[in-house]
């Protein structure tokens, strides 16, 4: 029998301060807001520990209630966003008091195909080669520290048929899905590795303890149980390689979606004596 280290929703204040059909024949996106959206819970989980490492909610962070991805174009291998409400390059006013990894090159788009690494965007116009063939892609606007927008109209996702470095045939993901999008790369030195972010994309569901969870198993040990969207830390990671995969779940049985589960390895390092 598995063991979960359940995350009990209950109302949490914490107390300390720390971080992280076809597309129209110009490939132009369909301008509403997708059709489904992911919501979150009101209510916050408790801290739980397996295995010496630590899954605790990172604290309230700066809102963007109002931001929105209004459209996207994908043409001859270029992306175009329009955003309301938000500003890329900026840093999101908080970021300093987060005491965690955070971009100096400002707010930006996370741009995730077919559930690899992310690419993060720092204008809303670049280029990027994707393969011929079909492909899930998901892009949602983030801040500075790399926490997703978690808000109906801050994110894009479909399933696309790319020809020639452009959106052919597309249509929105409706199924439920699990992205993955933080920890990612290499965190260094005392504040980044200390607490690590840890940073997810569910589309098309509410997470709760009675439908859809995500599972989040460190270095291969005994899964946490997340029932609730938004952002956590990771503590007591030891340095060097460490491993994170995540599953969206029902029923204590992994859901049957494209792309699930998902498993990412990134890296935690010192700096130099002196640095």
């Amino acid at each position: 029998m598995r063991f979960y280290s359940l995350l009990t929703l209950f109302a949490f204040s914490l107390l300390i301060t720390a971080c992280g059909g076809e597309a129209p024949a110009d490939s132009k996106m369909e301008e509403d807001a997708p059709k489904a959206e992911t919501t979150m819970v009101e209510d916050a989980p408790t801290t739980a520990t397996i295995n010496g490492v630590t899954l605790s909610p990172m604290p309230d962070t700066k809102g963007f209630p109002d931001a929105k991805l209004t459209d996207w174009t994908y043409v001859d291998g270029t992306f175009n966003y329009a955003v309301e409400n938000y500003e890329f390059a900026a840093q999101t006013p908080d970021a300093e008091s987060l005491m965690c990894a955070n971009s100096g090159k400002g707010q930006h788009a996370h741009l995730i195909i077919d559930n690899e690494p992310y690419m993060a965007k720092y204008t809303p116009e670049f280029d990027v080669d994707i393969a011929d063939g079909p492909h899930y892609i998901l892009t949602f606007l983030s801040r500075s520290y790399h926490e997703a927008i978690k808000n109906g109209s801050a994110h894009r996702a479909v399933k696309t048929e790319i020809k020639d470095n452009s959106f052919g045939f597309s249509e929105d993901v409706e199924l439920p899905m699990l992205f993955y999008s933080r920890p990612k790369g290499t965190y260094k030195g005392k504040v980044a590795t200390e607490k690590v972010m840890l940073d997810f994309y569910p589309i098309n569901t509410t997470l709760g303890s009675d439908g859809h969870y995500v599972e989040a198993s460190v270095n291969g040990a005994e899964p946490f149980k997340i029932t609730n969207w938004q952002p956590y830390f990771l503590t007591g990671l030891p340095m060097g390689e460490n491993t994170v995969k995540l599953s969206l779940m029902k029923d204590g049985e992994l859901v049957d979606a494209p792309l699930n589960p998902v498993s990412r390895t990134f890296s935690l390092e010192a700096l130099p004596t002196g640095e």
